[in-house]
């Protein structure tokens, strides 16, 4: 998968997945359009979607829960699947760090070499 122009989503499947993993990717796909749909037609507000709210960690999951659609939907957003990753974090604004990159390296006098110098 990849963003090649801002607001796209390029998918192009490979040879090293199998038909089950494809038709697991197409049914998240029209789950995605479904919640898009609930928006759009002003059956749940854009600031209280899943949608809005993923992805949800297993943190998220077992703590208080104060959304308007139910964990299971959160969990399961395509139904149930023995397949279920859990992500380690929320959601990441990738383009506001695309647009802000902060560097937590060393700055570059760190990694200057020290001549030593010794005397025969």
């Amino acid at each position: 998968m990849s963003f090649p122009v801002p607001g796209t989503f390029m998918v192009e499947p490979t040879e090293s997945e199998n038909l089950a993993e494809l038709d697991r990717f197409c049914e998240a796909m029209i789950a995605i359009r479904r919640e898009i749909d609930e928006v759009g037609s002003g059956k749940i507000a854009p600031a209280d979607s899943a949608l809005r709210h993923a992805p949800h960690t297993s943190l998220a999951l077992a703590g208080t829960w104060d959304r308007v659609y139910s964990r299971a939907e959160a969990v399961f957003p395509a139904g149930p699947t023995a397949d279920k990753y859990w992500p380690p974090v929320a959601r990441i604004d990738q383009a506001h760090g695309d647009r802000n990159l902060m560097c937590s390296c060393p700055p570059p006098e760190a990694f200057a070499v020290t001549a030593i110098h010794t005397s025969v």
